[in-house]
């Protein structure tokens, strides 16, 4: 042992001991104890964290582990009990492995020897790790701390890596890989044995063994060596292949610049990965081959290359080419009408004429608006046989045919369980573990905004019982993969199904989740009996306490109201009672990986017994990483809503698994398609893929009403506008459901991009954003290529320096930017020649293992303090400063050059809830509209676009910054058909024939228009009529408020807050699934449209009342203003529906008041304004 002492002049001296380690591998490990105020220890100039690389390898706990890669550090826990108020945290620092000193890495250690055999007939692969058993917290001011739950660092005996073993009874020689394809791992000599006298048929399908020739020592020792890289020979005239690429080492970045890492992995046979090793085709001899020069030359895969992954597909002409022309026709002809509306006043009622004109010209403006972007609709396929050709079939770069698909971290997002039920979030969660996506490119984070002890719980049970839910969805290929959706549907369940097996295990399954629900269902109640149980216990313990030191037995003893978790611990996120460190807005963060990152092979589980529900011998039972995250709140600080909590899970993503692309979704939005994924990442991985910025999907729903009453489903936004936007720069980005470039979220610009200038944007410049020298703006930050800038540029250096006021000060953070990068490339096939591709076959490698110290730096960034005096909010990440804060942030990636692009599947690919309450979808539109004045009156309006934005694209950003503007003048028109009954008066002098002539055809182009958009958008009348109603409906309740709240926040900075939308839980066997549509809600959005119901009513009653005793009656007017007003009511109808409650409840009285009023306000009206020549029958005398 050789023991050493340094001194810091920043920290106490710092002791650092060496031994040896691991047994024959000399490994060595480095205990450090170092006193740190905070949790981050990469901040620490001191901190080993300092200046390790940016990914990370493997975990140290009590019982130590060897483990492999860079440099690291990881949190060393010795004894879980031990008081965790030590101001001290220890680290073990472990050595870079070498190429003769390659070590196991801990995610990939199998289990004990002796247990290993019965772990495998039980299925009980799935043994939790150090860091799956392991809650860390830290933050502000405190130490990150790593609680461990139920001790599950138990296991010290040797291990081995799995699947390496003979699997011949009584053998435990290393296997070859590849001898039959059931998958049997058999070695070198049981193999010949069974050559030999085993008749040549494998002992596992006992099917003979294809590949037996007489040169079997040949093949055996080649198979045996098919994984290591062939060291370059020496040939001074010999050059790579061009289509071949040597990939520099992310892991390797502080080796000096003359270093080779390529040479230095042929020479040392290490395996770097696959696609960097150049093989021979005649062993290592120089000067054979087909071209002379020892290499054998790639295959052609030109062909596949061409076959694209996507294919846009246009709207037929027969449709598109009338649909513009009658945009065109209605534009002349509201031009005319307009026209003629103004040179032909009504004198009689000028001040009715003014306020009409001026409201039509601005619905005229408006249409246009909204119409503009409509010129371009499109449509796009996708082709999921290319991708799996593409990226997870054999080749000579990928020789296995690992999957080559780039990772996908994918976001969950809840803020209180008692608004949004734990049971849908689980529902939720289990669709993703069982997407069809490469196991060990997944990684799930669920973002629990409120620190609550129900959604961590919740979220345990759910891993729990994916272990069973996950295989059953993989086995019997089951869509959905929503449990509750799944076994709620109302079809045959048996249809496709050829298992004979699938009856017996789906009612198994089904009675686990039955009895999975009661336990989500009960965890509140357990809570709550758990912690009254813990408290009365302190409570005993101090009154005991009092009594041993003396005190007054007649002072009330303050105890506080903890939550405590099931181990007996507090419960580091909110309390029930809401104490100091423990409330809604102030505690600790909270990292907890319920599932570690999985193995890079498949791992087969056992047949069906007491411990295991279904039989999964054929059927890959590994699970994605599943990570819960609550960041740390604190008093003081602004936290930033939804926005805030994302961008603490793009930070903590980053440093554990940093997909290159990122996947968000509400916690009610689950997954309804299990290939979503891939048919999102067919568009980001094909040609022309790079400048994508984000995939958006469309919403969908369940649980609305067969009516629809209040417009839930949103078809014409989601299926025409949306569609629309496609064909110009992309859709906007409308907050959940959206595939996201990792690298288009921190903020930087596309590679490429086309400026437009001149009227209308004809003018196009082509930019290449890659180079430094043409990125020079303030708002442009263009992203380095690994760090590789001009030499005889500084700029280099200069972005370097603004990564970390940028980003923050977390160096694992900032070194993960640039894999990101690299893993989100086209291949090279697609790319060309450029720098700015992977080879394939590079992402074909293992995740690196989940260790301690990874977790800790994960704690860092999601404290309260870590954006201050950085750009998160402002350009990276999502953006902060409105409540629409998806809108925002999809305009700034578009403002930047970026495409985006929609996504509609055959079959749905998410599918959400949605308030089917009146009031609570009146205040969903009123925060939505809310949003848009916001951005009307900020810098994000789209008069202040860049050039890099498409005309047609900003006038779409710009509409939706202005529509709830429409509200005021919809408001005004909506009361003057009752104001022209009650006057006498109409808005035009007479019904001429020329404005009945301009009014008609406004009408039919209208009704042809909504025709033509029915007949490309696939979307029905129905739907388009419920969106007519309730545009209305919104436009006289919500936007109008959203106006004015909008208004003072701008003028006079009052803040504006919203409640959380209710999600709602899933209906019990009985209830009634649509109680919620009846129930009414008095809110005071209901106001205006309730007056203007009522006023139009009185107004037709009086109008009709007036003529009918009028003796010189006009007709026209009368018909005029009750034709407007009957619209109006038209359009309300649905409004005044959701006010009587259930259908067929609506009380007696209330129509005989209806009668009654309706009746008096004639009468008085007569009395007050009586007819001509009858006034004796009008007078009123006593008797």
């Amino acid at each position: 042992m050789v023991k050493a002492a340094c001194s810091s002049p920043s920290s106490s001296p710092v002791t650092i001991m060496v031994t040896p380690g691991g047994k024959g591998t000399g490994d060595r490990s480095i205990g450090l104890t170092s006193p740190i105020p905070r949790a981050s220890a990469s901040n620490n100039p001191n901190s080993p964290l300092s200046s390790r690389g940016p990914r990370r390898t493997s975990l140290s706990g009590g019982n130590r582990r060897s483990s492999g890669g860079g440099r690291y550090c990881s949190m060393s826990v010795e004894d879980p009990a031990a008081d965790m108020s030590s101001e001290f945290v220890n680290y073990t620092v472990h050595i870079p492995p070498t190429p003769d000193h390659q070590t196991v890495f801990a995610s990939q250690e199998s289990m004990p020897e002796e247990d290993e055999d019965d772990a495998m007939k039980k299925g009980n692969i799935h043994t939790r790790s150090f860091i799956s058993g392991t809650i860390f917290t830290g933050g502000f001011n405190s130490v990150t701390r790593g609680h461990v739950i139920d001790c599950l660092m138990d296991r010290t005996n040797t291990v081995k890596k799995p699947g390496l073993v003979c699997w011949m009874k009584g053998c435990d020689e290393k296997a070859v890989q590849g001898r039959c394809e059931c998958g049997f791992k058999i070695c070198r000599d049981c193999y010949i044995d069974c050559i030999t006298g085993g008749g040549g048929h494998c002992p596992g399908c006992k099917e003979p063994y294809k590949d037996i020739n007489d040169e079997e020592d040949d093949d055996e020792e080649e198979e045996e060596d098919e994984d290591e890289a062939k060291p370059l020979p020496q040939m001074p005239d010999s050059k790579l292949d061009k289509r071949l690429s040597l990939v520099r080492s992310f892991k390797a970045q502080n080796q000096p610049p003359d270093f080779d890492h390529t040479r230095w992995l042929f020479e040392t046979k290490g395996t770097y990965g696959y696609g960097n090793a150049v093989w021979p085709k005649d062993g290592y001899g120089v000067g054979s081959g087909a071209n002379g020069n020892g290499y054998e030359q790639p295959p052609d895969f030109g062909e596949r290359s061409k076959r694209p992954l996507t294919r846009k597909v246009s709207v037929s002409a027969a449709i598109l080419s009338p649909y513009r022309l009658l945009i065109v026709m209605r534009l002349v002809a509201l031009g005319l009408f307009l026209t003629w509306r103004i040179r032909h006043p009504n004198r009689e009622a000028m001040w009715l004429w003014g306020m009409s004109t001026t409201c039509e010209i601005w619905f005229a403006f408006s249409w246009l608006l909204d119409q503009l972007p409509k010129l371009c609709p499109v449509n796009r396929i996708t082709d999921l046989t290319v991708l799996k050709e593409r990226f997870e079939s054999p080749n000579l770069r990928n020789p296995k045919g690992r999957s080559d698909l780039p990772g996908i971290d994918v976001f969950v997002s809840t803020a209180d369980p008692e608004k949004e039920p734990p049971l849908v979030t689980a529902n939720t969660i289990l669709s993703i573990l069982a997407i069809d996506y490469p196991v060990e490119k997944l990684a799930c984070y669920l973002s629990d905004d409120g620190g609550a002890l129900l959604t961590f719980e919740a979220l345990a049970e759910t891993a729990s019982f994916a272990r069973t839910w996950v295989p059953f969805c993989r086995k019997h290929n089951i869509e959905p993969r929503n449990p509750e959706a799944y076994f709620g549907q109302k079809r045959n369940f048996l249809k496709n199904k050829v298992r004979l097996d699938f009856v017996r295990e789906r009612r198994r399954v089904k009675r686990e989740y039955d009895e999975f629900k009661v336990r989500i269902n009960s965890l509140p109640e357990s809570i709550r009996r758990r912690s009254d149980a813990y408290n009365a216990h302190e409570e005993l313990r101090a009154k005991k306490k009092q009594m041993e030191m003396g005190g007054n037995l007649a002072e009330p003893v303050k105890v506080p109201k903890a939550t405590w978790m099931s181990d007996g611990s507090h419960w580091p996120g909110t309390w029930a009672s809401g104490e100091t460190d423990h409330s809604r807005g102030d505690h600790a963060g909270i990292i907890q990986a319920m599932l570690a990152p999985p193995n890079a092979e498949p791992v087969y589980g056992a047949e069906a017994d007491s411990d295991n529900l279904i039989e999964t011998t054929e059927v890959d039972i590994r699970l994605p990483m599943l990570v819960y995250v609550s960041r740390e709140k604190r008093p003081g600080y602004d936290h930033n809503k939804k926005a805030g909590a994302m961008n603490a899970l793009v930070r903590t993503s980053a440093i554990m698994s940093n997909g290159p692309f990122i996947l968000n979704l509400d916690c009610d939005h689950y997954i309804y398609n299990s290939v979503a994924l891939r048919e999102g990442m067919c568009f980001m991985l094909d040609r022309g893929g790079d400048r994508i910025c984000y995939v958006q999907f469309p919403q969908r729903f369940e649980g609305i009403d067969p009516n629809d009453r209040y417009a839930n489903h949103n078809t014409v936004f989601f299926d025409v506008s949306m569609r629309a936007l496609d064909g110009l720069q992309g859709p906007m980005y409308v907050g959940t459901g959206c595939i996201f470039r990792r690298t288009a979220l921190y903020g930087f610009s596309p590679p490429r991009a086309t400026e437009h200038h001149g009227w209308f944007g004809k003018k196009k410049v082509k930019l290449s954003l890659r180079k430094p020298k043409a990125a020079k703006k303030d708002d442009e930050v263009a992203l380095p290529i690994n760090g590789e800038f001009n030499e005889e540029d500084d700029d280099g250096d200069i972005e370097s320096l603004l990564l970390p006021k940028r980003f923050g000060n977390s160096n694992s953070f900032v070194a993960s930017i640039p894999v990101a990068e690299y893993q989100g490339r086209l291949l090279q096939d697609l790319q060309g020649k450029g720098k700015n591709s992977r080879p394939a076959g590079s992402l074909a490698v293992p995740r690196e293992p989940l260790d301690a110290a990874t977790v800790s730096e994960a704690i860092s960034v999601i404290s309260c303090f870590y954006e201050d005096k950085t750009e998160w909010g402002k350009r990276v990440g999502w953006i902060y400063g409105s409540v629409t804060e998806d809108v925002v942030t999809g305009y700034r990636m578009h403002n930047r050059g970026w495409r985006s692009i929609y996504c509609v599947t055959k079959r749905d690919a998410f599918r959400g809830t949605a308030p089917i309450n009146l009031t609570d979808r009146l205040h969903q539109v009123l925060r939505w509209a809310t949003g848009s004045v916001e951005i009307f009156f900020s810098r994000n309006n789209a008069l202040f676009a860049s050039p890099r934005m498409k005309f047609l694209q900003r006038v779409a950003y710009f509409n939706v910054g202005m529509y709830p503007f429409t509200s005021l003048f919809l408001i005004v028109y909506c009361i003057l058909p009752a104001v022209s009954l009650f006057s006498g008066h109409f808005i035009v002098q007479s019904l001429d024939i020329t404005f009945l002539i301009f009014l008609l055809a406004i009408t039919l182009t209208l009704c042809m228009l909504a025709l033509l958009e029915i007949k490309w958008s696939s979307i029905t009348l129905h739907e388009w009529w419920r969106n007519e109603q309730f545009w209305l409906i919104g436009g006289t309740s919500a936007h109008p408020a959203a106006v004015l709240q909008g208004l003072l926040k701008v003028i006079a900075g009052v803040d504006i807050s919203f409640t959380l939308t209710s999600k709602s839980a899933t209906p019990e066997d009985g209830d009634d699934e649509f109680a919620d549509l009846y129930v009414v809600k008095w809110s005071f959005l209901m106001v205006p449209p309730i007056t203007i119901m009522m006023v139009n009513l009185i107004a037709i009653a009086v109008g009709v009342a007036r003529t009918l005793y009028s003796p010189f009656p006009q007709w026209s007017k009368l018909v005029g203003g009750v034709f407007f007003s009957f619209w109006v009511l038209c359009h309300l109808y649905p409004f005044a529906k959701g006010l009587m409650g259930r259908r067929g409840k609506v009380p007696t009285i209330v129509f005989v008041w209806s009668g009654l009023l309706s009746i008096i306000v004639s009468l008085l009206w007569v009395y007050i304004n009586p007819p001509s020549g009858r006034e004796e029958y009008t007078r009123f005398q006593f008797p």
